[in-house]
């Protein structure tokens, strides 16, 4: 079995985010970065686990300047065989599953992974981009997946519950938590990782027909305020002309 998983580089989850002057992006001077936690923590280990289980390969995708080699070795020290880079900045969505597209589209991957979306963005919106782009079945926030020959026998997340479909290989799926669980690299892998290759190509020509003209953070938390548990009225008050939650 042939695997591709794509991952991206996002800000640690402790990070804290400023923007530049203008709004227009975000402060990187001083930001640490990881490998996106639903690329890492369950698409690429659940792939992994099927080429343990029924042999092949597993090579991860990023789009990205050189700065992004050190999430793409962690990948690898995880057990990725190998790593494509395309060099470019990315800058949407779509041009990001262009880009990946385009860099993969001969490449007979059997299951394409993404992550269900990225902790920076969280916008869920690349694996389904890129399905359209390979022309290929999707399917959405995969929490348990089996394969048994040529077929996939998949569960989904979905409101109240949960969903099971059957697809034929291949596909792209996007990964939700459940799908595996979190692998830690060993000495081993770090060390191998430094010897396997890492394919850097140029990118594809991609359009990007929504471009973010604006950031804005949330506003700061007010004042707590405190109430005598004996004053139900003015509790009530509160959150009706204040809160302007009832």
């Amino acid at each position: 079995m042939k695997q591709l998983v794509c991952i991206s580089r996002t800000p640690e989850t402790t990070a804290n985010i400023a923007l530049n002057g203008d709004g227009t992006d975000i402060q990187t001077d001083g930001l640490n970065y990881i490998l996106n936690p639903y690329d890492e923590w369950y698409a690429l280990v659940r792939a992994l686990e099927l080429k343990e289980a029924q042999g092949g390969t597993v090579t991860v995708i990023n789009v990205g300047g050189a700065e992004n080699d050190i999430v793409i070795r962690k990948a690898l020290a995880i057990g990725a065989d190998d790593a494509i880079r395309v060099d470019a900045q990315p800058s949407s969505a779509m041009a990001v599953a262009k880009m990946i597209a385009d860099a993969t589209k001969d490449g007979a991957y059997d299951i394409v992974y993404c992550g269900k979306e990225s902790i920076d963005y969280n916008g869920s919106m690349t694996a389904s981009m890129l399905a359209e782009y390979l022309g290929l079945p999707f399917v959405s926030y995969a929490s348990h997946m089996d394969v048994s020959g040529n077929t996939a026998t998949i569960k989904r997340d979905i409101e109240g519950g949960t969903e099971t479909v059957e697809v034929p290989t291949p596909f792209v799926l996007s990964a939700a938590k459940g799908l595996a669980e979190q692998r830690i690299p060993n000495m081993r892998g770090i060390m191998m990782a430094k010897r396997k290759p890492i394919n850097v190509v140029s990118p594809g020509e991609a359009k990007n027909n929504a471009v973010v003209s604006m950031y804005e953070l949330p506003k700061g938390k007010g004042d707590i305020k405190m109430i005598d548990p004996d004053n139900m009225e003015e509790l009530v008050r509160l959150l009706k002309e204040e809160a302007k939650v009832l």
